[in-house]
């Protein structure tokens, strides 16, 4: 009778998950349009904003976002249909680590960085067409940026409830990983720390570890961003250490979807300065670059596999 009460009470939830589900699907893939119509036309070399752009290496660049436009498209539609709860975990959840750690940071900026970004790429010799074509890659980043977690949100309700709901208590569990739990998060605690106390330093002003004659390259976008970096870097050091404690927390979501956040921007940040064209001028000497990019990517991994243990542990006590 007591298991009874608790699923009728759970029951006026469901239609609000799979409502946020379907309402967050279909807005991403909606906000998605404008950014895949965009790169079309680059790729096919219309309205270029520079004419370096229409190289052959540009449109190849702009072709691969075309085609991962398209699977986000398809993805945000599997989150709003009962079919998308049938395709390999792996496949969905992988694309969307690294699509909120993405967006859900930049989200946060947006308002002062969509600004930036089109002065600064004015006063680079932009053509004017680009200000228009940036506003609406904002809209896009926004919306999917706001509507992707909804979804996402809906979505692992439904596929994996042992992410939501209070913290377990599973020392007694055979075979569970909470050492190993700890440990990994002691590990990725002291570097995220550091990590994130590099970046704030350097964000606020600090020019320990920048090259002398790069610091007028420091513009609003760099700050911001660098800024970014660290303050998340820190919160997933908070997120990973009440998510491995012993006696964990009342409230288990808000710090899961903190290192979840934490560590897919760590990763997918870093991965893009350490493959970008231009990473050569950023200001920071080349070795603490080297440095800071690699390790924020090998901490993201680790607090995804943290995740993934946490996860695992839950969800054999359920």
């Amino acid at each position: 009778m007591r298991y009874d009460n608790k699923a009728m009470s759970k029951e006026p939830q469901a239609p609000l998950w799979m409502k946020m589900r379907r309402i967050g699907g279909y807005g991403a893939a909606i906000s998605v349009l404008p950014y895949l119509l965009i790169k079309i036309a680059w790729t096919l070399g219309f309205f270029m904003p520079t004419e370096q752009m229409g190289d052959a290496s540009w449109r190849a660049i702009n072709a691969a976002t075309v085609v991962l436009a398209m699977i986000g498209i398809l993805l945000a539609l599997a989150f709003s249909m009962s079919w998308g709860e049938r395709l390999p975990a792996w496949l969905v959840a992988i694309p969307i680590w690294m699509g909120t750690g993405l967006l859900v940071p930049m989200l946060l900026l947006a308002p002062v960085l969509g600004p930036a970004a089109m002065t600064r790429d004015k006063e680079a010799g932009a053509a004017d067409v680009w200000v228009y074509e940036q506003f609406f890659v904002m809209i896009s980043l926004v919306g999917v940026g706001i509507c992707l977690p909804l979804a996402l949100a809906g979505y692992a309700r439904t596929r994996w409830p042992e992410a939501f709901g209070t913290s377990m208590d599973y020392r007694d569990l055979p075979g569970n990983t909470l050492k190993l739990q700890q440990t990994l998060a002691k590990f990725i605690g002291v570097g995220c720390i550091l990590l994130g106390t590099i970046k704030v330093f350097w964000a606020v002003g600090g020019t320990f570890g920048i090259d002398p004659a790069r610091l007028d390259e420091r513009d609003v976008w760099w700050h911001l961003l660098t800024f970014s970096t660290g303050a998340w870097s820190i919160a997933g050091a908070w997120g990973a250490r009440v998510l491995t404690s012993d006696n964990g927390t009342r409230r288990f979501l808000p710090p899961m979807a903190t290192v979840w956040i934490s560590s897919g921007m760590l990763f997918s940040y870093n991965l893009f300065s350490a493959i970008r064209t231009d990473s050569q001028f950023s200001p920071e000497y080349a070795l603490l670059r080297v440095l800071t990019t690699e390790s924020g990517m090998i901490l993201g991994i680790i607090m995804v596999m943290i995740i993934l243990l946490v996860l695992h542990d839950r969800r054999r006590v359920l």
